[in-house]
């Protein structure tokens, strides 16, 4: 193995850190604690660890953690009920409904309810404008944790050849759209993309967002290229249950400059831009100055 690793846990132990930093100046400068509202409807075990590590770390960085839990077979009218007095509730200044929600419920209506400028997921269709344009906006938290890592790693990302393996809305769009933003050169490619190895392997940057279990192998990579892993794919192998990614780890990390892990690289980073998102919307509603190096 050549590559470096890029820890992303660590890297989000530090973002935590940062924010916490802020809300601690928040509060004592100008007397305002930035405040974050999830709403989870039914009791998804995997939604339910993923609420409980989102309340234990909004606490932890000093933000008011609030959490609604709802019946799974709460009707439409009240959940948007809900978020309309979400919106008007001044000390809330985030809102996230968990995904995904039950099927009787329409995600598109209900995310397009929330407060544009309370979006902390940055699913809103009006934040996915402003993105698209270039204009600021709320930025969905894998791509916004994936840009932090990227920066750190190679500082300016001007002029670089990035490919994007993935055309969702949550990640591989917003990625492009992001790394665009930052002067890369951008392919967005998928799984009915022509000659996929030819073109992944011109790449400086992959973002491996596809979804489909160490589907990018090491003779894919462009030597030294930085790879980032999204992908979060559970399997069996040799009788045990596994956490891998969208690339093959072994190989890719073979002929990478850099590498996310999976588990512990992107993961971690999408809780901790979700706290940093919430910190940014709270001073955008105060018309007090974006923390730095927490924003795209």
């Amino acid at each position: 193995m050549s590559a470096t690793i890029i820890d992303g846990k660590a890297f989000a132990a530090t973002v935590r850190e940062k924010v916490a930093g802020h809300v601690s100046r928040l509060k004592e400068e100008h007397g305002i604690t930035p405040g974050l509202a999830v709403v989870l409807v039914g009791e998804d075990p995997a939604s339910q660890v993923y609420v409980r590590s989102k309340g234990k770390m909004t606490v932890e960085v000093g933000m008011n953690s609030v959490e609604h839990k709802l019946d799974v077979d709460t009707a439409e009218a009240d959940l948007l009920a809900l978020i309309d007095a979400l919106n008007n509730d001044p000390a809330i200044h985030g809102i996230l409904v968990q995904l995904p929600l039950p099927k009787h419920l329409n995600e598109d209506l209900v995310i397009n309810s929330i407060d544009p400028a309370k979006d902390v997921d940055g699913f809103h269709i009006s934040n996915v404008g402003l993105l698209g344009t270039g204009q600021k906006s709320m930025v969905p938290c894998t791509p916004l944790g994936c840009l932090m890592m990227l920066r750190d790693h190679h500082g300016s990302l001007s002029g670089l050849d990035a490919v994007v393996i993935g055309r969702s809305n949550i990640v591989g769009k917003p990625m492009a759209q992001l790394l665009l933003g930052d002067s890369c050169t951008v392919t967005i490619a998928h799984s009915r993309t022509k000659d996929l190895p030819d073109v992944v392997r011109r790449a400086d940057i992959v973002v491996a967002a596809v979804g489909r279990p160490e589907m990018v192998p090491g003779d894919w990579i462009k030597e030294g290229a930085t790879v980032i892993d999204v992908g979060i794919n559970r399997i069996e192998r040799d009788g045990k249950t596994k956490l891998v990614g969208d690339v093959d780890f072994e190989s890719c990390a073979a002929v990478a400059g850099a590498i996310t892990p999976v588990p512990g690289g992107v993961g971690p980073m999408t809780i901790a831009c979700l706290l940093a998102n919430t910190v940014t919307a709270c001073c955008r509603a105060n018309g007090l100055a974006e923390p730095e190096g927490l924003t795209a």
